[in-house]
């Protein structure tokens, strides 16, 4: 209340304004009521209310948080508020004026006067000052946002860049809109292009429709357009493709928006514009995300480790959206840490942050943090995850991935931290690698915590690949590109699992709002990507020819590589969720003082420089088999459709349970080989192309 009352004074002149209408528009209804021939009883009546009708639609107006808007960006959803905003001004107004005529007017004027008054406002004057007043006030914002605007300005762009909009919907309508009222935008949009043949000469903003994406090609042409901007956010992967290299053909640069959740957040502007990425051609459909179910971010603590990381920094970004009262950055690495928290404060203009250089192996600092800050919720994304260097540094991805979760959830309980979600991979499944193997460790941790984490819940996410990030091949292949080549690939029969950095994210604070603690949460990948398959794609992106320009050069398996990486473990039942693109794998968490006596063995031997005897005891843990009578991890969390346990379906080397309808998705679950025990055959067995996240 006391926001929606909050006038700054660069706002007094809307109330100035709107006071002068208010009193235009009662004195209008006066006039029109009588057919401009007031009675003089009525005159007087005017005199009486005016005053205290005008302060009251005021008061209201004020009450409803009418003055913390910026005129000149006034729209529809503006007008609505505005109507109902004035319908009520106007019934609570009109009461006070009925009292004035009736208590004071009456008995104080007609007494002193000795005449006749109006003890009553006329219903006809009432109806039509709301109609006035809704009209007047309408007509002021109107009035404000073309001011600002200038319509007859709309050639001032001619001499910046020719451009032609792909998508003449809501999303190419925001751009073109961008473009007219934003002065220091030098583009000027000479035409929409869209596939519906209904919009085929309409015109958005005095913009026409001028074609379809089939004569895009002779469009660029005949248009002499500088510059393709695709504006359709959720659109497949092959249309993109097709466009991209068209405009690759005629020389023409191409931009496309962000994903469709920054246009939900209205977020989207010109300065955003970007290249077009191999994330956008590999055909996958933006996700839905629940907004009145992630509201738990809203005025808490939140804290992210990892901040400065690809994950940490978009999950960042996100948060940063969903006004958390205190926004945590914890990074060890100083020059990724100053990169998030400035582009969070002097690009996107939120200071409700605070960055922590911290590296979250130090016991001490992080419990400090803890009892300092005292975070809400936590997102663990800080993790060692380049495979070929965990190989040949093994102890750090235990102390890093797997003791320091550990001494972050303790962290949590003690300080009762409400929810903890802990991201994981899927080379955690059967895993192969070191990097995989401490992670596998960590949900073996997360999980069985959680059991006694009374005021915490715990909880972990599992997905696979996500373009560009420092990660994966996305990045090593522009590198081979730009350098002429050739681009390396491990094996032509290998696959992964691809999902946008900010599709992963999105999904990831959703299942923060589901977990009950306890559940490992599966992200719906889609299909897997043959990885020749993604070389080839950038290459073409990149307006090169494979082998004529590109060559692909297959370097072979050297160890413990996958082929294939699966998200579901032999035993784990496969239960569906609420929401369609996330899953549970549920399976028994390991008692407590076991998997304790196992990490203190694990430990020792990592201190001692046996790394053979501590790879062999983690993958002891990772691969044990909690007791039949201990409870199922995440049986709490009321999946939407949870099988029986005898249910063959329930197996992982089932069909996952794909919630509303979605399709199903062959996982099998073949046994896993043992994890590397040896240190120097781990060594060995780096792979040429990395594919972790």
């Amino acid at each position: 209340m006391r926001d929606r009352l909050y006038v700054s004074r660069h706002r007094i002149w809307q109330i100035v304004i709107d006071a002068a209408l208010a009193s235009v528009a009662l004195a209008g209804a006066y006039l029109l009521r009588f057919d401009f021939d007031v009675p003089k009883a009525f005159w007087h009546q005017l005199g009486w209310v005016i005053a205290p009708v005008v302060v009251v639609q005021i008061a209201v107006f004020l009450a409803l948080g009418m003055y913390n808007k910026w005129w000149r960006y006034s729209g529809v959803r503006d007008l609505a508020s505005l109507f109902w905003g004035t319908l009520a001004a106007v019934a609570v107004s009109m009461v006070v004026g009925e009292l004035v005529a009736f208590k004071l007017q009456s008995p104080i004027y007609g007494h002193w006067h000795n005449l006749v008054t109006a003890t009553r406002m006329p219903w006809s004057v009432i109806v039509l000052d709301w109609v006035l007043l809704f009209g007047l006030l309408s007509g002021a914002r109107l009035l404000s946002r073309v001011a600002a605007e200038r319509p007859w300005h709309g050639e001032r762009g001619r001499e910046g860049k020719k451009v032609l909009v792909v998508g003449a919907g809501d999303a190419g309508e925001l751009v073109v809109r961008e473009m007219l009222r934003t002065r220091r935008i030098r583009y000027r949009p000479v035409g929409f292009v869209d596939d519906d043949p209904k919009k085929k000469n309409l015109r958005i903003h005095n913009v026409r429709v001028i074609g379809t994406t089939r004569n895009l090609t002779s469009l660029l042409k005949e248009y002499s357009v500088d510059e393709v901007i695709v504006a359709m956010p959720s659109v497949g992967g092959r249309l993109i493709e097709d466009i991209a290299l068209s405009c690759k053909r005629a020389n023409v640069p191409v931009k496309t928006l962000p994903g469709v959740y920054e246009l939900i957040k209205g977020t989207v502007i010109i300065e955003q514009l970007r290249e077009i990425r191999v994330e956008d051609i590999l055909g996958r459909r933006e996700v839905s995300v629940d907004y009145t179910s992630i509201g738990y971010v809203t005025d808490k603590v939140v804290m992210v480790t990892g901040a400065g990381g690809s994950i940490g920094s978009e999950l960042s970004r996100q948060l940063a959206t969903m006004s958390p009262r205190l926004l945590l950055l914890v990074d060890h690495s100083e020059g990724n840490l100053f990169t998030i928290e400035h582009e969070l404060q002097a690009e996107r203009h939120f200071t409700d942050l605070k960055a922590c250089l911290l590296d979250i192996r130090d016991k001490v600092k992080l419990r400090a943090l803890f009892e300092t800050q005292r975070p809400d919720i936590v997102f663990h994304a800080a993790a060692y995850k380049h495979v070929p260097m965990m190989q040949h540094n093994p102890a750090e991805a235990f102390d890093n991935n797997s003791f320091a979760t550990m001494s972050l959830i303790e962290n949590a309980m003690r300080f009762a931290t409400g929810r903890v979600v802990f991201i994981s991979t899927d080379k955690a499944v059967e895993p192969e690698t070191i990097m995989g193997l401490s992670k596998a460790l960590s949900e073996r941790i997360v999980e069985t915590m959680a059991r006694e984490a009374a005021d915490t819940r715990l909880m972990t996410v599992r997905f696979g690949n996500v373009l560009g990030s420092s990660g994966s091949v996305v990045p090593l292949f522009k590198r081979q590109i730009a350098a002429g080549g050739p681009v390396t690939v491990t094996d032509e029969r290998m696959t992964r699992f691809f999902m946008t950095i900010p599709e992963a994210v999105r999904l990831v604070i959703q299942t923060g709002a589901m977990g009950n603690g306890g559940e490992i949460f599966v992200l719906d990948m889609g299909d897997p990507v043959r990885i020749v398959d993604l070389a080839r794609e950038m290459i073409r992106l990149s307006g090169l020819e494979v082998d004529r320009d590109i060559e692909i050069v297959f370097t072979g398996n050297r160890g413990n590589e996958k082929l294939d990486e699966k998200l579901f473990n032999a035993g784990e039942q496969v239960v569906g969720t609420t929401h369609p693109k996330i899953a549970m794998a549920v399976r028994r968490p390991l008692p407590r003082a076991l998997l304790r006596q196992e990490l203190t063995r694990i430990r020792e031997a990592l201190d001692a420089g046996d790394i053979d005897q501590a790879l062999h005891l983690a993958g002891d843990v990772v691969r044990l088999a909690a007791p039949a009578g201990e409870p199922r991890g995440g049986e709490g969390a009321a999946p939407a459709a949870a099988p029986a346990a005898d249910d063959p379906s329930a197996s992982a080397s089932a069909t996952p349970v794909p919630p509303a309808g979605a399709a199903a998705k062959d996982q099998p679950a073949t046994a896993g080989r043992a994890p590397t025990t040896s240190s120097t055959t781990a060594a060995s067995s780096s792979p040429a192309t990395p594919a972790s996240r």
